[in-house]
């Protein structure tokens, strides 16, 4: 009995045991995945079913695409260099054939006002002979008495002034130009009106006779601008404007720095950078104003 129970004993308590040990297999293979028994596919496979998926590369799709637009734009710009190209084509044609037209009617206007400036020349140097002329004949006419002397003397004595002889004596020489930076700046220019304020100045400083470039002015004389240059009795003048006034050298060039005309000047020099220079000349010789003559005056009719 005593061997029987201890077989007994022996025999629960060994089951117990292995109960507990299959429990805890049984917990402990629950945890846990099965074992695979497939092997992982070769690397060769996964580059083939990548092919076989896409078997286009994606960089090579990109530049095509990008192929496709660069043509594009290149077309697009061809055509644009071929449109300017014909516009500057056609435009260097029209320039090419106008060219020698322009350059003919320049020519010609040129050759006319050349033309017009020797007969100019010409009828001046007549109108000259002829007023030497009519002195001759005036004073034959006039006789030889007192009121014919007395004639004769105010006749001496005004045609200097306007400007109907030539006259020679000591004066003043007055040398004027444009600006260094006239060619940026149109206020930095002589004009018609410094020109006037010029030779008016110098008549209020006292000068018997003025001219400018060689052209003698008168009470008549007209100074004006047309287009960019200074006209003087309907002449032309060049740059730089020399004016020329015969006078008493003690007060001529005072008397004109202190006018109004000098102030002037002296600003346009100062401020506009304007070239004026004045100066004492012992020998001035200024020829006859064959221009426009005062036949008859009258009152203008209102």
């Amino acid at each position: 009995m005593t061997q029987l129970g201890d077989d007994t004993g022996m025999t629960v308590t060994s089951v117990r045991r292995r109960a507990q040990r299959r429990g805890q297999a049984a917990s402990s293979t629950a945890g846990q995945q099965p074992p695979t028994t497939s092997q992982a596919p070769d690397a060769s496979m996964d580059l083939l079913n990548q092919i076989i998926r896409q078997p286009v590369d994606p960089d090579y799709a990109l530049g095509a695409a990008r192929g496709d637009n660069s043509s594009g734009r290149r077309w697009t710009l061809g055509v644009l260099a071929l449109i300017i190209g014909a516009l500057f084509a056609v435009a260097a044609l029209q320039t090419t054939r106008t060219a020698p037209v322009l350059q003919s009617e320049r020519s010609e206007l040129i050759s006319r006002v050349q033309t017009a400036e020797r007969e100019q020349d010409e009828l001046r140097g007549r109108v000259t002979t002829l007023t030497q002329e009519i002195a001759t004949l005036r004073a034959a006419a006039l006789g030889d008495d007192d009121t014919a002397r007395f004639v004769e003397s105010q006749i001496n004595t005004l045609d200097p002034v306007v400007g109907n002889v030539a006259v020679s004596g000591p004066g003043v020489l007055i040398v004027v130009d444009d600006s260094p930076s006239a060619a940026a700046d149109a206020r930095d220019r002589v004009l018609d009106i410094d020109l006037q304020v010029l030779a008016n100045g110098l008549w209020e400083a006292g000068a018997e006779a003025v001219a400018i470039n060689g052209h003698r002015l008168s009470n008549l004389t007209a100074i004006r601008s047309a287009g960019d240059a200074i006209t003087v009795d309907y002449r032309s003048l060049t740059r730089p404007y020399r004016v020329e006034a015969i006078g008493d050298l003690r007060t001529l060039q005072a008397g004109f720095v202190e006018s109004s005309a000098g102030a002037w000047w002296n600003d346009l020099a100062q401020n506009r950078r304007m070239r004026y220079e004045i100066s004492n000349v012992k020998q001035l010789d200024l020829a006859a104003d064959p221009g426009i003559v005062l036949r008859r005056a009258g009152k203008a009719s209102s």
